[in-house]
């Protein structure tokens, strides 16, 4: 019994398999870049949580070991979650005022954290750049890692001068880095990580939340560092916010004698006529002028991820958009008659009244039909065409210049004469009479 061999595969079958071994790498990659971004911005806290660095939260995020850290070295630790309050409680004396979370502060009373007393120390945990400028710190953010670095206290080649820093050596301190402006001084550390500005009060910036929190305070020297931050002979104020502070209303928004060397905008207790103690915060709290709500609706890998993704988009339409050989021909489906096509494109150009764009194709017609006839170059000068057509046919050069480079018709009548003028011409140069001399 004769085998009957498999007919041969076409090519075409091919093609699909040749696209999935580009396409399936390329979606691979895709896929483990965002599920890398997901899981990263997974790992990120969020300051906006209301157990982020709290004192009294015992979650991954939270403060409760850093607090009770300082309680075992006999520091007082005071948790407010109102602004007013926790400024009150600051500048009854030399004072630690911690804000975990500053970018929750609302924008109007970022101002007053500034005016503390003599001897008192104000500690902010990754001061965005709208926390800095309402400020008035003279730092300017110069960088952020992906993710927080441990390093030396003097990992740029710079010896620490803050003493906390040196006792605790090697910690996670390096995420966003910070630097003093031109002419301002700063004890500078962890490559920029850790910044302490005399300012009207001394303040210290660091950039990482990660020695503060329960899940990494115990890791290299983050609980010296934190402790010695936060820690010595003064009592420590920690502003817990649950959520962005509302904007100071009725008296309290207005100037009026507080504590301190400074007329402050609160009213001492942190309470507005309306009663408001400060633990329902409105979350929907006036933005300042410079602040994008679109841009702060999401994250930044966010916004990077869709960078990447159209910038994947681009690199796909560029590459199915190369023109990888020549055309193929292909065999029309159905043959169209010439009359057919002549009518429907007279009949496009009738319906769009392109009068201009149908006289200029019948005189683009007529002059290819008649150069080659009197041997002249197909970027003759019109002149020369009008005159060697005239001296052809006989008739007035001007009216030949007209016919084949004149003006667009202004109506249907001038353009049917057009056509029959420049049949007539074309007809005269192609089938001369019989008889004629030339």
């Amino acid at each position: 019994m004769t085998a009957v061999p498999a007919p041969p595969r076409p090519a075409a079958a091919a093609r699909p398999r040749r696209r999935h071994r580009l396409l399936i790498p390329l979606a691979v990659a895709v896929l483990l870049i965002v599920a890398t971004l997901v899981l990263h911005a997974v790992d990120q806290p969020d300051p906006d949580d209301p157990g982020f660095l709290s004192p009294v939260a015992t979650g991954d995020d939270g403060g409760s070991r850093l607090a009770a850290a300082l309680r075992d070295q006999g520091v007082p630790v005071r948790r407010e979650t109102d602004t007013g309050r926790a400024l009150a409680a600051a500048r009854t004396g030399p004072t630690t005022l911690f804000v975990p979370a500053p970018g929750l502060v609302h924008p109007t009373t970022l101002d007053e954290l500034g005016y503390l007393p003599p001897g008192s120390r104000l500690v902010l945990v990754d001061p965005s750049r709208r926390v800095v400028d309402g400020l008035g710190l003279p730092l300017r953010l110069t960088g952020r890692r992906w993710a927080t670095r441990v390093s030396a206290p003097d990992a740029d080649g710079r010896p620490c001068p803050l003493p906390e820093a040196a006792r605790a050596g090697a910690a996670a301190a390096d995420r966003q880095r910070y630097a003093a402006r031109p002419g301002r001084p700063a004890a500078r550390c962890y490559a920029g990580g850790l910044v302490r500005v005399p300012w009207r009060t001394e303040v210290v910036v660091i950039g990482a939340s990660d020695p503060f929190r329960n899940d990494r305070i115990d890791e290299g020297g983050n609980r010296d560092l934190a402790t010695g931050l936060l820690g010595g002979a003064r009592p420590v104020v920690w502003l817990d916010l649950p959520g962005p502070a509302p904007a100071p209303t009725g008296p309290s928004a207005s100037p009026t004698p507080g504590d301190g060397d400074r007329p402050g905008r609160g009213t001492g207790d942190g309470r507005d006529p309306a009663g408001s103690d400060g633990r329902e915060q409105d979350r929907a709290g006036e933005r300042p002028p410079w602040d994008n709500p679109l841009w702060d609706a999401f994250p930044a890998w966010f916004w990077a991820l869709l960078a990447q993704l159209a910038l994947a988009g681009l690199l796909v339409l560029l590459w199915r958009a190369r023109r990888l050989g020549p055309p193929v021909p292909e065999p029309l489906p159905v043959t169209v008659r010439s009359a057919e096509t002549v009518l429907g494109r007279a009949r496009l150009y009738q319906r769009a009244g392109a009068r201009d764009s149908a006289a200029e194709t019948l005189r683009a017609a007529a002059r290819d039909r008649l150069l080659p006839r009197l041997n002249l170059p197909a970027d003759a000068a019109p002149a020369e065409v009008a005159a060697r057509v005239a001296a052809y046919t006989g008739d007035d050069p001007d009216r030949v210049a007209e016919l084949l480079h004149g003006a667009a018709p202004e109506n249907d009548q001038e353009l049917l004469a057009l056509a029959r003028d420049l049949d007539a011409l074309t007809r005269t140069v192609a089938h001369p009479t019989e008889g004629d001399p030339r």
